[in-house]
């Protein structure tokens, strides 16, 4: 593929440059067709380039250090020459489409290949791929440049079972990771279900102990990851669980492991996959390399340059032997358990939360009374607009979810928000985020707004946990060990009062006169009262990597809807708090953990004093912000204004 170059060939910035590769493209010279892959930060198209089929790599450009990001890895990649890495055939640097363009390689990564088309290479196959990867990486290290982020997905395979390694998004010159401190490392929020979020890269089942201790990067950090991504090619298996399916995203917090326990396993009891076997006809020396290769001191792990070295040595041997090449395991190991396709069905936790407070509701006496006894005679009555916004953010999949219920009941005067973060699965969040909104309506008026929100909470956690055991007794069920749960946190606002329950560590804070106001704590096993109550409960909570957790799953919430497996010490009971507004009340913000890690309760105000006064706008503001602090979890976030303000407005 002949591309002609238009100098000057640089980026819009020109910090980027090639003599080679060029960096502008007409419109005209390629066209995206269907997409192939996406992930949290990038959406990889099947396309043209003067007529040729390429692959396009599109950033999902959201902030201004996306667009850093993409030219620090442009300039990267223009700096790499190898038979074993992704070739960049051309790249578009200037706004407004930010593209790369490589070649398009034939069989896909080497993850879709084991998992989804569920190839068995051959022990030359497996030996070649893993001499040619091991080079690729031998000469990234020798230029000084760590990948960081080693694994199968990340391995494209051409035509001829060829290895190219790809993605160097998180890739960094080892030079400019020295600059790092470790005080950069430190949470600039509180503790949460997750751990070390803010500045850990990398795929969790895949880091070395070192990093996951909150160590620096190395090149014995990428060699860790070698390891395992060989042995996963030699197995067939996804590391620590016995699925040969593909993995999905979290995939140890839908197996047998949390992300707290698996990390606390690999780094206290050294844990590993299950290494292969000499059975499967792999040599023995391979396998010493593999577990070298992991060994928990990264002092005593190989270099690229001796793995190599060891690998030439293991392929000669193999010619001297004449040893048949064969199939390092069965074809059709699945043939001998076949799966019913029932077995299979999932379950529409949203629909179902809908289903039980349709049914509740059909039998409940529609005559209520109201809250307005809760409301003093000519109070201050607030005004309200609100808006939501939810990202994603850095995970692959989203578990948070949320509601907005204006005039509950047809009264003008009665709103309520909700937020669920779930862990261990979305079921639970997508269960109460229906069922919750649902319940307040049946409730309405039936009780104080108080014990109405208690109420909703407990109901929905007793229905979830009931029609969950139930989902785990049917053939609908493959893991019959879930256990999802959710952090919750509601808000009634009636008249002048304003309610917030809070089960968990999601946040509300309300701004008054420009100072904040909390309106919820954190429920975690951190904090000694709570940790004192789970133990009351007959739970169980100990000190696991990095902080106090509860139980066997070592969750770090101590308060939760779900979570069936740790009741009743871990409680779906909210704690209530009441408060009166006045007009010095200036908005309501509530959040999922995802924001409040990287943020202070005077951040938040601070961002959307300076932002325009429209809630959606604000709540995205901070989203998109909480991002860019470096946020690794979902992020959804709830502001309600409480007194009138212009669209126009940006400071108060």
């Amino acid at each position: 593929m002949v591309i002609s170059i238009v100098e000057p060939n640089t980026c819009i910035r020109g910090c980027c440059t090639s003599s080679s590769i060029p960096l502008h493209l007409p419109p005209s010279s390629y066209s995206l067709l269907s997409p192939i892959a996406r992930g949290a930060e990038s959406v990889v198209y099947e396309g043209t380039l003067n007529g040729d089929k390429v692959a396009i790599k599109k950033p999902v450009l959201a902030l201004s250090q996306h667009i850093n990001d993409f030219h620090k890895q442009l300039q990267l990649l223009c700096k790499l020459d190898h038979p074993g890495i992704a070739t960049l055939i051309a790249a578009h640097a200037k706004p407004p489409n930010y593209m790369f363009f490589f070649k398009l390689y034939e069989s896909s990564n080497l993850g879709h290949k084991l998992h989804v088309e569920e190839w068995v290479p051959t022990v030359n196959d497996a030996l070649m791929i893993t001499t040619q990867l091991a080079k690729a990486l031998q000469y990234l290290h020798n230029l000084g440049i760590l990948h960081r982020d080693v694994k199968p997905a990340n391995i494209l395979l051409d035509i001829n079972l060829c290895p190219r390694l790809t993605d160097f998004g998180l890739a960094e010159y080892k030079s400019d990771i020295k600059g790092v401190s470790l005080e950069n490392w430190k949470s600039s929020g509180k503790p949460t279900g997750g751990f070390h979020k803010k500045n850990m890269v990398g795929t969790l089942i895949y880091m070395a102990p070192e990093i996951l201790r909150k160590e620096l990067h190395t090149e014995k950090s990428d060699v860790y990851s070698f390891g395992i991504s060989i042995n996963e090619l030699l197995t067939g298996v996804v590391p620590y669980t016995d699925l040969r399916a593909e993995a999905q995203a979290h995939t140890v917090l839908e197996m047998n492991y949390t992300e707290q326990q698996l990390t606390a396993a690999v780094v206290s009891d050294g844990l590993r996959p299950v290494l292969a076997s000499e059975e499967l006809g792999i040599p023995s020396r391979l396998i010493s390399m593999i577990q070298k290769c992991w060994d928990a001191n990264p002092k005593s792990r190989p270099s690229f340059d001796d793995i190599v070295k060891e690998l030439d040595f293991i392929m000669e041997q193999q010619k001297v032997k004449k040893v048949e090449d064969m199939h390092i395991r069965p074809y059709n190991l699945h043939v001998d358990h076949p799966v019913d396709k029932t077995y299979q069905e999932s379950i529409n936790w949203s629909t179902q939360g809908e289903l039980l407070v349709r049914n509740a509701s059909s039998a409940t006496d529609p005559c209520f009374r109201t809250w307005e006894s809760y409301d003093e005679p000519l109070a201050y009555r607030p005004i309200l607009s609100w808006g939501s916004y939810a990202t994603c953010g850095r995970r692959e999949a989203m578990e948070d979810t949320h509601f907005i219920l204006p005039h509950l009941c047809n009264e003008k005067d009665v709103y309520a928000f909700g937020i669920f973060d779930g862990h261990r699965g979305a079921a639970a969040a997508e269960f109460s985020s229906k069922a919750v909104p649902a319940i307040l309506q049946t409730l309405s008026f039936t009780d104080s707004p108080a014990n109405t929100l208690v109420e909703a909470f407990v109901r929905t956690d007793t229905a979830f946990r009931k029609e969950l055991d139930s989902y785990r007794k049917s053939n609908r069920c493959i893991q019959k060990d879930m256990h999802p749960g959710c952090t919750a946190i509601a808000a009634i606002v009636s008249g002048n009062k304003l309610f917030v329950a809070n089960s968990g560590d999601c946040r509300a804070i309300l701004c008054c006169a420009g100072n904040p106001t909390a309106l919820s704590k954190d429920h975690v096993a951190s904090c000694l009262q709570e940790r004192e109550r789970v133990i009351r409960h007959g739970g169980q909570v100990h000190w696991q990597v990095d902080t106090w957790r509860v139980g066997l799953p070592a969750l770090q919430v101590t308060r939760s809807i779900g979570d069936d497996d740790l009741k009743p010490a871990v409680t779906a009971e909210p704690e209530i708090t009441e408060h009166t507004l006045c007009a010095e009340d200036e908005f309501l913000v509530m959040a999922s953990d995802g924001l409040w890690d990287v943020m202070s309760s005077l951040d938040v105000i601070s961002i959307i004093t300076d932002t325009v006064k429209e809630a959606g706008m604000c709540s995205k503001r901070l989203a998109t912000e909480a991002v860019e602090r470096g946020s690794k979890d979902n992020i959804t976030v709830i502001v309600v204004f409480l007194r009138p303000v212009s669209t126009a407005e940006r400071i108060y």
